[in-house]
């Protein structure tokens, strides 16, 4: 069973010049993950024995299939080649700030030896920032539909062209006051199944549903939630007068995504970056910027591995023709952990 309660200082670091503190090396990074993973004890995944001894390694040798059982193993860590540490450090920027960070940040930050490599890394957290059994949004729900996508020649609207057609869910808290949490899901059209699908996977069944005077949404509804439909053309009212809540995340998304990540987001990508905005909007009241640092954390050891085949859209090159890094590339990041110096700038010779 999971921490549900963790404190800043105790069980996460409350800043960045104490996750340093705290993970010094790869080595501690491990045990936490181990602590993240088992907080109860050992439980071996194959027999889920709780006999185990730990190994000088860090590995567990399971005390009833006799397996060695590693803490990564299973997880979005899985036969990474980048260390721990470096790891932590990608999770704690990708969370303490609003507005996260892109691939290109994150290289030239940590000093990755490649995009590519800090571009996977992003993209399994963001696999792993979708809870498995999450609650869905009840209360007063606004819903309204989005195109994400930079300006494109030809028809506008639903025929626009490179234009990613997005539904969005907002919760009100108590009494319909302020904006509590969102729901982002990509989909291919606004009719009633499509509609009905995404009310049924983010939307409690009986709540207040809020949308404008689609036909979709009468039929989805139905006699599973309350409609209250608001009409535009006869209001006299703007869209974002009416349903302020959607249009307020819309424009929050649009502003990151050209923000942030410049606007390169592939469609065939866009729900993983529409996964992580809700992660971090949904935790923007969180006491302290590292609880997100360790939810994120403990989300991603219980998530199932990715490869980089997985996670590339479509790609183009065959795995057998892929072309082979240069003898004197770095393929393996360096770990952050460094042995300390004594004040370099203070040259002998000075």
């Amino acid at each position: 069973m999971g921490v549900s309660l963790p404190k800043v200082g105790v069980d996460y670091p409350g800043s960045y010049a104490e996750l340093l503190a705290w993970f010094p090396d790869d080595a501690t990074c491990l045990d936490f993950l181990d602590w993240l993973r088992w907080p109860d004890g050992f439980c071996c995944p194959h027999c889920s024995s709780t006999v185990g001894w730990k190994l000088p390694d860090g590995r567990w040798s399971c005390g009833g299939c006799r397996r060695r059982v590693s803490v990564t193993a299973g997880t979005i860590f899985h036969g990474t080649r980048t260390p721990l540490t470096l790891w932590f450090a990608a999770a704690w920027h990708m969370t303490s700030q609003k507005h996260g960070i892109s691939a290109l940040g994150l290289k030239r930050v940590l000093e990755l030896g490649s995009e590519q490599t800090a571009w996977t890394m992003l993209h399994r957290f963001r696999t792993a920032m979708v809870r498995p059994g999450r609650d869905r949004l009840s209360g007063t729900v606004e819903v309204d539909e989005t195109f994400v996508g930079g300006p494109e020649p030809g028809r506008p609207g639903a025929g626009a062209l490179s234009k990613t057609l997005v539904a969005i869910g907002i919760e009100y808290g108590p009494d319909g006051l302020g904006l509590e949490r969102c729901r982002l899901q990509v989909i291919d059209n606004t009719k009633m199944p499509t509609i009905k699908q995404f009310l049924r996977d983010h939307v409690e069944l009986g709540s207040t549903v809020i949308s404008d005077g689609h036909s979709s949404y009468i039929w989805a509804t139905g006699f599973d939630y309350d409609h209250q439909p608001r009409t535009i053309s006869n209001s006299g009212k703007a869209a974002h007068e009416l349903l302020p809540g959607v249009h307020r995340v819309a424009a929050l998304v649009k502003r990151w995504l050209l923000g942030t990540h410049q606007g390169g987001v592939k469609p065939e990508h866009l729900q993983s970056y529409l996964d992580e905005f809700c992660f971090r909007f949904n935790r923007r009241h969180s006491r302290a910027r590292g609880l997100l640092f360790f939810r994120l954390l403990e989300y991603a050891i219980q998530a199932p591995p990715r490869t980089y085949r997985s996670l590339v859209a479509g790609p183009a090159v065959p795995r057998q023709s892929m072309p082979q890094p240069p003898a004197d590339k770095r393929v393996r990041p360096d770990s952050l952990h460094r042995d300390p110096r004594n004040r370099p700038w203070r040259r002998e010779d000075a």
